[in-house]
């Protein structure tokens, strides 16, 4: 007998349209840096360099150890998006031929003790209040030892997915005052996919698409989920009206029910915060969370699934049901959705055609 287990399966055709149809936005105006940190967010980094390779200008990771994997895969640009903290890492990176991001004093005097200018992209706060220079902080260092040097601008936007957001606007406006004091071959960048899908006027030189890629953009129907999280039916039970279901008795049946076990739970990655009436998939059909996540299983009402048996599989969100639906339905993001599937669930990586 074959051992159940639940599979993640992650679809390299689905991350290549997606990347096509983002960068069909960008008009061959700006260069396209696919940030795959985190495992290509939980995607298996190295088959997503495989994959998209010939789609990308160059890849962003915060990790030397992933710069490390792509670099044997590919000769394009690799960012180090946080940099570097020590002069250690700082050789490490140039004896792999990375780009480096420097956003603090600390960094810089690094940079400075090793009189290696190249390839190094200065971040900005210009709102988000989280790493970057202050203005007036890199304007001196500009002023003193950058004036003749070749580097990259950036700053990273703190609400992009808001196309309204006033912190956008004010974003917006104090780097492009800091860009007009650059000399003209200053390199800019500040256009995440919320960026490149709401303010197609802002993407510069360099754009950085991280969550478009996967499919966990939800503002754009054409952007589609590029991993499915699935488990098998283990049991099937009929309940009476007023009946209980799982921990803490939380979902109470208003009429007789058929409930569906689902060997998946939060030791796999589901969040417990799930709620009842968060939608699921089986056979094509639409059901929904009925009862508290358990550690190993999760409970689904499956009374309206037509033909449901035991080893069906239920989808928790797939290229069919967006990782989106169950991110805003449970107040969640879909990064941490798809970050936090654990190792015990079977990863598969389907090679794009």
């Amino acid at each position: 007998m074959t051992a159940i287990n639940s599979e993640l399966i992650i679809d390299g055709n689905v991350l290549r349209a997606n990347i096509s149809y983002i960068k069909d936005k960008l008009e061959n105006k700006s260069k396209f840096m696919a940030v795959i940190k985190s495992d290509a967010y939980g995607h298996n980094l190295e088959d997503v360099v495989r994959d998209i390779d010939d789609l990308a200008d160059g890849y962003g990771v915060v990790r030397i150890d992933e710069a490390r994997k792509i670099r044997s895969l590919s000769e394009k640009k690799i960012l180090l998006m946080q940099g570097i903290y020590s002069n250690d890492e700082f050789l490490d990176a140039k004896n792999l031929n990375l780009d480096i991001v420097v956003h603090n004093q600390d960094q810089f005097q690094i940079v400075k003790e090793n009189n290696i200018f190249d390839d190094l992209w200065f971040k900005i706060n210009t709102g988000m209040n989280r790493l970057g220079f202050e203005i007036n902080d890199f304007l001196e260092i500009y002023n003193k030892h950058l004036i003749n040097k070749e580097f990259t601008l950036m700053t990273h936007l703190a609400a992009s997915n808001d196309k309204d957001s006033i912190s956008n606007q004010n974003q917006f406006k104090l780097f492009q005052d800091l860009s007009n004091k650059m000399h003209k071959d200053v390199d800019k960048s500040i256009a995440n996919t919320g960026c490149i899908m709401n303010f197609p006027d802002k993407l510069y030189d360099w754009v950085r698409c991280g969550i478009g890629i996967y499919g966990g953009y939800f503002k754009d129907d054409q952007i589609q989920t590029a991993m499915t999280l699935r488990s098998p039916i283990v049991n099937l039970r009929k309940i009476k009206k007023d009946e209980r279901v799982g921990y803490d008795g939380r979902a109470v049946a208003e009429k007789d029910m058929l409930i569906a076990t689902v060997y998946l739970g939060y030791a796999d990655g589901l969040p417990l915060r799930i709620k009842d009436g968060t939608d699921v998939l089986i056979n094509g059909q639409k059901a929904k969370v009925f009862g508290r996540v358990s550690m190993d299983l999760t409970t689904i009402d499956v009374s309206n699934i037509k033909d449901c048996n035991l080893g069906d599989w239920c989808e928790f969100f797939s290229k069919d049901l967006s990782i989106s639906n169950i991110a805003k339905s449970n107040d969640l993001i879909s990064y941490y959705l798809m970050t936090g599937v654990k190792s015990r669930v079977k990863k598969v990586y389907k090679r794009a055609d």
